[in-house]
């Protein structure tokens, strides 16, 4: 019975690790990414609501046409009938549409407002575009800025950074740095473009974010992360041929760590990168099997 426990407590262990692995796309997904911030959990409802209006109109619409194509088809009806108002069927089809209007406008405007209205921010990163990187400053983080670039990680480089597990560090998503930011802190995010380049986007669909980068304009947006792990997006505005190969990585860490991190970025920027990826080494799913197993 012992043993039993053990290797039910194995195979839980295994399952909730490697989905904590890394918040990314997955084959055949159909529904959103995990929630992993406040907006998004938001989102994710709103979307659920909505397909409580969406299926049954879509419905009735199918069966209303199924009935025409069926009761007055030519064969049916030789003669076709000349009517041309019915007065309860345009009440309903006025009315009820109203509804359901009212009904999505409500949750419709308090989600957008959440998302547009920025509360006191514990933290400012400013992002910015370029074809095809991303460039991360961390505003007032000591008398030398950190500030850094963001490429995507190539196939041959994983042995050197230490991300040879495609698991965490996916393929065309992974990158040599990731942002770096504390769990269950507000985050204001500046996105923009450098000069003379093209429109990008910044969007990190665990979080709920997405907004243009424009050249000469600073937008900004924010997020709260609220649990650990490796969140992955990329740009979501078509800017040129390298598109696709522009990720964006959002490495959230526990408060203690991020301080870590930042004290020893802004001298040895490869140095503290190096720390993060051996800490997180050390808690691999492998580790959590052999534990419960004994």
């Amino acid at each position: 019975m012992l043993r039993a426990y053990a290797a039910m407590a194995s195979l839980i262990c295994f399952f909730t690790a490697s989905l904590a692995l890394a918040d990314q796309p997955r084959p055949w997904q159909m529904d959103l990414q995990a929630p992993a911030s406040p907006i998004m959990h938001q989102i994710r409802w709103f979307e659920h609501y909505t397909l409580w209006f969406i299926v049954p109109v879509t419905l009735l619409v199918l069966v209303l046409l199924i009935m025409v194509a069926v009761k007055f088809r030519a064969s049916r009806n030789p003669v076709a009938s000349r009517t041309s108002h019915n007065t309860v069927i345009e009440i309903v089809w006025t009315v009820a549409p109203v509804l359901i209007l009212f009904f999505l406008a409500i949750p419709s405007f308090n989600l957008l407002n959440a998302q547009l209205e920025i509360p006191d921010a514990d933290m400012t990163v400013k992002a910015t575009a370029t074809q095809w990187q991303w460039n991360y400053e961390y505003e007032g983080s000591g008398e030398t800025p950190v500030a850094f670039d963001s490429y995507m990680l190539k196939d041959p480089d994983r042995a050197a950074a230490g991300k040879t597990d495609i698991d965490r560090y996916p393929r065309l998503l992974a990158v040599d740095n990731e942002m770096i930011i504390p769990v269950g802190k507000t985050v204001r995010m500046l996105v923009t473009a450098a000069p003379s380049d093209v429109i990008h986007a910044f969007a990190m669909p665990a979080f709920g974010v997405k907004i243009d980068a424009v050249p000469g304009r600073l937008n900004e947006t924010w997020f709260k992360a609220d649990r650990e792990g490796m969140y992955y997006g990329q740009c979501s505005e078509l800017c040129g041929k390298d598109h696709a190969y522009m990720p964006i990585a959002i490495h959230v860490v526990s408060e203690e760590k991020y301080n870590t991190w930042l004290a020893q970025a802004a001298s040895d920027l490869p140095g503290a990168y190096k720390a993060l990826v051996a800490d997180a080494g050390t808690a691999k799913p492998a580790d959590g099997l052999a534990v419960a197993a004994k």
